[in-house]
């Protein structure tokens, strides 16, 4: 799925960093072109990609602080020259467009709904949103634009993958040391699906191609993406648990959007060599993602790769029933309600003090 990847913010452009890596290193050619996008220059100056510095006459490039409502501005100001950047990178073999960002920050959380709504105006490929959640411990601020953001990027791209910060950080970890532990894991499970259909190593019997990830996502509001490998035989034959089994993993511990229960639409690749994956497996593993997703438009493949172990990965469209993004969207909607609350304090309190004046 030849696609041109625009990182939004500080996140956005360190997770297009990891993914250009990834696609490079594996040489699935997917990635066509890609860009970041920042008002932080700083942030820029540390990536080793074609970067765009916005908001220069209002942040002077050190960034707009969180504030969600200035990153929409600033993107709005300088879209002319943000999709200038972008039009060499579009070419006629583009498939698709992600634009990716933090929802929880300023410049990631404002300007990518901008952006994507400027993109779909201009293009006429799918133009794709891949979200990353803040966690719960990064602050209200972070919650509330995070809710902005996803109400507005959802309704404006043809699909949003969502990734929860909390669903791939391991406990223990460091903030800085999880943040990269989850940009690898966003680049290996977004790589492989932009990757299906782009196959180096032997034919496939059924591979997946860009046609099916895009009918999987069309029209779909929020999708999330599962994975799980394990060690399989060198005979097919054995591996019909091993393909099961995985991809039931990928379902119940692997998705970035944890608690997942039902979706319209999936899709299951399963990923290694040709000779090792289990066709049988592969059935029964679509079969019983009809049961546990309750929807009969499952679609699946195989996507050949020069690797010893046998991985599962699941793409869902049209989430309709997620507890952990229920739980998110609620301590969104308190984190307003807290922000609202201590905007009409402060007001009271200015009133009071004008009283005060007034009387001395």
């Amino acid at each position: 799925m030849k696609s041109v990847l625009i990182g939004v913010g500080q996140a956005g452009g360190k997770v297009v960093d990891a993914l250009s890596d990834f696609d490079a290193r594996n040489g699935f050619g997917a990635i066509i072109g890609s860009l970041a996008v920042n008002s932080a220059r700083s942030d820029l100056q540390s990536l080793p990609l074609d970067t765009v510095l916005i908001g220069g006459s209002r942040v002077n490039g050190h960034g707009v602080g969180g504030d969600n409502e200035l990153g929409t501005e600033v993107m709005q100001e300088d879209i002319q020259e943000v999709l200038g950047a972008i039009d060499g990178r579009v070419t006629a073999h583009a498939e698709a467009i992600f634009v990716v960002a933090g929802l929880g920050g300023g410049t990631g959380s404002g300007g990518a709904p901008y952006l994507v709504k400027e993109l779909k105006r201009v293009y006429d490929v799918p133009v794709y949103g891949l979200g990353i959640l803040p966690g719960r411990d990064e602050g209200s601020l972070y919650q509330v634009n995070a809710g902005r953001s996803l109400k507005t990027l959802t309704r404006e791209a043809d699909a949003t993958l969502l990734v929860d910060n909390d669903a791939w950080r391991s406990s223990g970890e460091s903030l800085e040391s999880g943040y990269e532990a989850i940009n690898e894991r966003i680049a290996r499970r977004v790589g492989l699906l932009l990757a299906a259909g782009e196959a180096v190593d032997g034919v496939g019997e059924s591979v997946v191609d860009s046609s099916e990830v895009i009918n999987t996502l069309r029209g779909v509001g929020v999708a999330t993406l599962g994975y799980a490998a394990a060690e399989a035989s060198g005979d097919a034959g054995a591996n019909v648990n091993v393909v099961t089994s995985t991809t039931r993993r990928a379902i119940r511990s692997g998705l970035s959007l944890p608690d997942t229960t039902s979706a319209e639409r999936g899709l299951l690749v399963v990923a290694g060599r040709p000779e090792a994956i289990s066709r049988k497996g592969v059935e029964r593993a679509r079969s019983w993602l009809e049961t546990e997703l309750d929807t009969m438009e499952v679609r699946g493949g195989d996507f050949p790769m020069a690797d010893d172990r046998l991985a599962a990965l699941v793409l869902l469209g049209g989430v309709a029933d997620s507890d952990r993004l229920d739980g998110f969207l609620e301590r969104a909607r308190q984190a307003a309600r807290e922000e609202e609350a201590n905007e009409e304090q402060s007001a009271a309190s200015a009133f009071e003090e004008e009283r005060i004046d007034g009387l001395l």
